[in-house]
């Protein structure tokens, strides 16, 4: 009797059993992903923020002895901080400002439009990598393009190396930012096509021109995509490295000291991987306190159609 009971018990438990394990086998790789380059590494680098872990020798536990040398001794980190707020304040609106402006231009379906943003695009795609931050240097050299075509025009006549200079080394960098603005621009496409003629009509009858349509019309319905790419942008922004290590190598003195390079510098380079941890966890918190903010304050910038109705 009890053998029958139990192979009932399994009968009616098989089915939610199997489609159980089911799906945690389709799952298993993304949980395994998970657990081993992501939540593993998060958690170790809390342990090692706490320690004077320098790649070399043994972890010793210092409590929040790296925190407070952070905010009290550390002249850098402050000047890191500046510099990445500083870049993300001008290259981030710019950059959006920039993509919204193109991708007016192409929202039509005249002829080629089609090629011209896949051109457009194109530096989104390459403008991350080595080769363009290698290219974007000699550009911005005392023997680059950028020299060149301002002494051919007569406005300077002494070269100078803008990557260089501590008044215009950050800008360069804010130009290479700004310079690949095809991502948010195809969003910005994207929410441009979802926003219904009719209400352009509506406002040609009342007699308002282009700028009071783009106002009161385009501006409003896209508030939900500016606010994904200024979020999107913003975080991006705080994780920028490459620009600032291939182009000026953070000089001259640390006038682009990025705060990722920053972190690479401290860990990678002087072998502070402990410090360089909880400059890690500092940057988390600094970019969820923007990322709050932001949030905080889309209630009274953002419009969704769903509030209004």
């Amino acid at each position: 009797m009890t053998e029958k009971m139990l192979t009932r018990q399994r009968t009616r438990l098989s089915p939610k059993l199997k489609e159980g394990l089911t799906g945690y086998l389709f799952i298993l790789p993304w949980l395994v992903g998970l657990l081993i380059f992501t939540i593993y590494p998060i958690l170790s680098s809390l342990y090692y923020s706490m320690t004077d872990y320098n790649l070399l020798t043994e972890a010793n536990f210092v409590g929040l002895k790296n925190y407070m040398d952070i905010f009290t001794k550390d002249a850098r980190f402050l000047k890191s901080v500046k510099v990445t707020l500083t870049y993300t304040f001008f290259q981030v609106p710019l950059k959006l400002g920039f993509a919204l402006f193109i991708a007016m231009l192409f929202k039509g379906n005249r002829r080629g439009v089609n090629v011209y943003r896949s051109l457009y695009y194109l530096p989104s795609i390459f403008g991350g990598s080595i080769a363009i931050a290698i290219m974007w240097r000699q550009i911005f050299g005392r023997t680059g393009a950028v020299n060149a075509i301002l002494k051919s025009l007569g406005l300077i006549t002494t070269a100078k190396s803008w990557i260089a200079s501590p008044d215009t080394a950050l800008g360069t960098l804010i130009l290479l930012a700004i310079w690949q603005f095809g991502s948010p621009m195809l969003i910005f496409l994207a929410g441009l096509r979802q926003i219904p003629q009719s209400y352009y009509e509506a406002a040609s009858i009342d007699g308002a021109r282009a700028w009071r349509k783009f106002l009161h019309i385009t501006l409003p319905s896209l508030s939900p995509i500016i606010f994904f790419n200024l979020l999107m942008q913003t975080i991006s922004s705080f994780m920028s490295f490459t620009q600032s290590y291939i182009v000026t190598g953070g000089g001259p003195t640390d006038e682009t000291l990025m705060y990722a390079l920053y972190i690479y510098d401290t860990g990678f380079m002087n072998y502070r991987m402990g410090y360089a941890s909880a400059l890690s966890w500092i940057s988390l918190v600094i970019i969820g306190i923007i990322t709050m903010v932001i949030f905080k304050t889309s209630n009274y910038w953002v419009f969704y159609e769903s509030k209004a109705e």
